[in-house]
């Protein structure tokens, strides 16, 4: 009889369970007992607490798909595909996608293969591998960028540049290529964070860097006349310890397929007041009527995230992915609702704020004051700031006619 396939899971270095491959291809996660008795254990996921803070430990077999928690830890569209063909497996296999990928997750979190010798085939984790002295490198980012804006880890240089890891992991940084659909993609997102810094919200550092300045990119990319996006990953620290997180599609145990399902921007209000309390909220709150304001409709459950600095108290962790979409993909709606009710930019108003603070229980007048107080700081940073920013007229224009639609009553 042939043994299962088990991955060790370890957080922060330290293994806190497995996942096993069953029988009709299903996967089971189980934690260690050591963990599940450590009463100072760091979290893994709110998804696995309990109504009285406890840790849940019991679960099912999930069928193809890995759970919730794990499957979102994986790349979702080209990357995927890529790298599924790469391994051998189909898409949907993630138990064998998360073995290709488990020494550089999002977060602390890490997954090794258990006896190599009892795998059927190589393990996945062995591509990319460096090479022997004279052959090719095999770039693991060697794919069309047809219609992707790709995203990788990079370190950043001295110089002011920035290389690319052969294997296409590790590094301090992400970066993003320009959109080979739509233009001025790095501008705009770069010219949103600035914004939002200067508004306040918590932005970690970015940069415009040329493509050319970016070492090993697989060939041809390199030759792209254009600006790259770059992010501190606020995952890592400057040590190079790893620092925990997860987004909201983990801590509602949401598959990356239902990311603008199954939950409302009160729903993730709650969970952030209830952890972090208003400290928390006026931040939520605040990058909320930002990205209405300039258009971003696409601040899905995995746009939000949670970091754990001390390992085990959740804070909302820096901004990330704001580009005013609206520029390229014409939208009246968010990606989730604002409190189960409408998602239309215009429909945003006093009365709808006061329905999201009832719903998710959270004190009015702390949810009102920050609304009025983010519109008034927009408009004033936007009127002085938007002529100095890298964007295009035209983006100019959508965000001015799109942002007095939004809050007209506030």
């Amino acid at each position: 009889m042939t043994s299962p396939l088990i991955l060790n899971v370890s957080l922060y270095g330290k293994q806190i369970g497995t996942l096993t491959l069953l029988p009709g291809d299903a996967t089971l996660f189980a934690f260690d007992e050591l963990y599940v008795e450590d009463g100072e254990r760091p979290v893994l996921s709110l998804s696995y607490k309990d109504a009285y803070g406890g840790l849940i430990t019991e679960s099912r077999p999930v069928r193809t798909s890995l759970p919730p928690f794990f499957s979102n830890l994986l790349p979702e569209g080209a990357l995927r595909h890529y790298l599924a063909g790469r391994a051998g497996v189909k898409e949907k296999r993630e138990f064998y996608l998360l073995a290709a990928l488990g020494q550089d997750l999002p977060g602390a979190v890490t997954v090794d293969p258990v006896g190599e010798n009892d795998w059927p085939f190589a393990l996945p984790a062995k591509i990319g591998a460096p090479q022997k002295a004279g052959q090719k490198q095999d770039q693991l980012l060697r794919f069309s960028l047809a219609g992707v804006q790709l995203k990788f880890s990079g370190i950043m240089e001295t110089h002011g540049g920035m290389t690319i890891p052969a294997q296409g992991s590790g590094g301090d940084w992400i970066v993003k290529l320009p959109s080979a659909s739509y233009a001025g993609v790095p501008e705009n997102e770069y010219s949103m964070m600035e914004l939002a810094r200067a508004i306040g919200i918590d932005v970690p550092e970015v940069k415009l860097i040329p493509v050319s300045a970016i070492a090993n990119l697989p060939e041809g990319i390199d030759k792209i006349e254009a600006q790259a996006f770059a992010i501190r990953r606020f995952d890592r620290a400057d040590s190079g310890e790893r620092i925990h997180m997860e987004d909201f599609a983990q801590v509602f145990g949401v598959r990356p397929d239902d990311k603008y399902e199954r939950a409302s921007y009160s729903s993730i209000a709650e969970v952030i007041w209830t952890e972090i309390g208003a400290e928390g909220i006026n931040e939520f709150v605040r990058r909320l009527v930002f990205n209405a304001l300039i258009g971003n409709a696409d601040m899905h459950l995995k746009n939000w995230s949670l970091i754990y600095p001390d390992q085990r108290q959740a804070v909302l962790a820096p901004a990330y992915d704001f580009v005013s979409t609206i520029a390229y993909l014409p939208d009246d709606s968010m990606a989730l609702s604002l409190a189960g009710r409408s998602k239309r930019f215009a429909d945003l108003s006093e009365q709808a704020f006061k329905r999201f603070a009832a719903k998710a229980r959270l004190p009015e007048k702390l949810v009102l004051d920050t609304v009025l107080h983010t519109k008034e700081r927009f408009e004033a940073i936007w009127q002085n700031e938007k002529k100095h920013l890298p964007l295009s007229k035209n983006v100019i224009k959508v965000i001015e006619k799109h942002k007095t639609n939004v809050l007209d009553d506030i």
